[in-house]
């Protein structure tokens, strides 16, 4: 991997974890354009810089990670661990399904999910306004909902957005939970490559991994701002209709 292929997916993967859009699906997308094979050490690297986002959730919400937000953190770890738990029994037959086909497929089944839901959904009538006040119970829903992003293409956030919404949280609330639902996560998954692939990027390697890992760090932390910013007047409408678009484009593409 040289260092122009690191920035570029450094790019993507911050511009595209936070977003209901399965960053997953577009860092596979992107390898394949770039001509990188599946490898582990680049397996490895596109895992590896989710701490990056990471890193900027937790600059983005630092207020939050103290004693003082136990109740918070109670919940989110009670939605991590059904998808924890599904990814540790059956992470082999996780693996096998990683294929530009079945990302093409879940970004259209995405897609037409989020327009269904936009089209019953009310924002009025979400009871839940604050992260702060998401429930014991919603939290195990989001949770449940959250394992569906196992499957490459459908996206951590947009399952789990979905189905914060479905149980009757509101946009802005759905969207940071499921930005904090992401610390315990990603840092399971890229900590567990990090610590298992740590070897293969020394020396010159480390320098294209540093690149990847810097640019994914500040285009996430701008994402993770703008996309509030988008939900104070939008709905999830557009994305669904990208997911949609995109999904057919790589069918037509194969």
């Amino acid at each position: 991997m040289d260092i122009l292929q690191a920035a570029i997916l450094g790019l993507i993967e911050g511009l595209t974890e936070f977003l209901p859009i399965s960053s997953t699906g577009h860092m596979i997308v992107a390898s394949q354009w770039l001509g990188m094979d599946q490898s582990a050490e680049n397996t490895a690297f596109e895992v590896i810089i989710q701490l990056a986002a990471i890193l900027a959730v937790a600059a983005s919400y630092r207020e939050k990670l103290t004693f003082k937000h136990t109740r918070l953190w109670t919940r989110v770890f009670i939605a991590f661990l059904p998808v924890a738990a599904v990814g540790f029994l059956f992470s082999h037959q996780i693996k096998a399904l990683f294929s530009s086909q079945i990302v093409a497929i879940m970004f259209i089944v995405g897609g037409v999910i989020f327009l269904i839901v936009e089209y019953f959904y009310k924002e009025e009538n979400a009871g839940t306004k604050d992260v702060e006040d998401v429930s014991m119970k919603q939290a195990v829903w989001i949770g449940i909902a959250q394992v569906f992003a196992l499957i490459p293409g459908t996206s951590r956030a947009g399952s789990t957005i979905i189905g914060a919404m479905l149980v009757g949280v509101n946009r802005k609330a759905s969207a940071e939970f499921s930005f904090l639902l992401a610390l315990p996560v990603m840092l399971a998954a890229s900590g567990y490559d990090l610590l298992k692939h740590y070897h293969e990027f020394s020396g010159e390697a480390a320098l294209p991994l540093l690149v990847g890992f810097v640019i994914a760090f500040f285009s996430a932390w701008v994402v993770i701002k703008l996309f509030l910013r988008f939900l104070a007047h939008f709905t999830f409408v557009a994305f669904g209709i990208y997911r949609i678009a995109f999904g057919l484009l790589l069918l037509a593409i194969m």
